[in-house]
């Protein structure tokens, strides 16, 4: 290409180039301002508080995530205690951000699977091999005698994002030491046997059965069931029997006396101890 021939390109070029440069910058101009103008101020108190929390999303405070509850808890103070994984020591941080005096202490919730039977103690209908899931099990009535206990495919499993459940020789089994309370667990469970209840001391008495059925019925298929008999409510009141289950009312729980004496005479022995030691009588 000659000299001239570039010349001539560059007569030609340049004009519209230099209309495109002008355009680019207005263009960039134009956003600037836009950006300025528009611009939301963030509370520096909800990133302080988002701060202050686990940021693992587990939901257990009941907003979609960290971020949604850190946004809720800078308007509502009020909510200040929900999140489980973080503890009273989350709370007390918050509080401190947002100029408050924390409350006092709350009593952490913790799962507590109402089931006992290990594979051993379970009967079966039939050996199910569809979907690994127990929602997919529960959806069928001829796989497993107790329509009320664990089904040990591990749904609770899979949804711990703290390592803090397993399937023990076909039970879901917590691991309290790694629990923080989020309450997937609970939520996961199609049987609804996973309870989240207040854990007032580092160990916990309960009934580890949700069958309704009469004691005949429940001896027939299970060896660890409860059989509704009342032996535990006349060794102490804290216990009642409804629809042929003995539960027991957690807010009169005190460690030892009458309550171990309940214990002992349960004669299935599904009255038991959880929490990160389980003493056994």
């Amino acid at each position: 290409m000659m000299l001239a021939d570039i010349i001539s390109l560059w007569n030609d070029s340049w004009p519209a180039g230099l209309t495109m440069l002008v355009l680019a910058v207005g263009f960039a101009l134009v956003l600037l301002i836009a950006s300025i103008k528009l611009k939301v101020e963030v509370d520096p108190k909800i990133e302080q508080t988002y701060m202050a929390l686990p940021k693992i999303d587990c939901g257990a405070c009941g907003f979609a995530g960290c971020s949604s509850y850190a946004k809720a808890v800078v308007a509502n103070p009020d909510l200040i205690g929900k999140c489980a994984p973080g503890g009273a020591a989350a709370s007390a941080k918050i509080a401190e951000i947002l100029s408050l005096t924390a409350s006092g202490s709350t009593v952490p919730a913790k799962p507590i699977v109402h089931c006992n039977a290990h594979k051993a103690d379970k009967t079966f209908f039939a050996e199910y091999d569809g979907i690994p899931t127990c929602t997919s099990a529960n959806a069928l009535s001829n796989v497993q005698a107790c329509k009320f206990g664990c089904m040990g495919f591990g749904d609770c499993v899979a949804v711990c994002k703290f390592d803090a459940i397993h399937i023990v020789d076909g039970l879901a089994t917590v691991d309290y030491e790694k629990c923080t309370g989020c309450t997937a667990c609970a939520k996961a469970c199609p049987r609804e046997i996973i309870e989240m209840v207040p854990f007032t001391n580092d160990t916990m008495m309960t009934v580890a059965c949700r069958s309704a059925e009469s004691g005949k019925n429940t001896k027939s298929f299970c060896k660890v069931g409860c059989i509704g008999c009342g032996l535990c409510t006349k060794q102490n009141e804290a216990f009642a029997v409804s629809n042929n289950l003995a539960r027991l009312d957690y807010a009169k729980y005190q460690p030892g006396g009458a309550f171990d004496a309940a214990m002992k005479k349960c004669p299935t022995k599904i009255i038991v101890y959880r929490g990160k030691t389980e003493p056994r009588i």
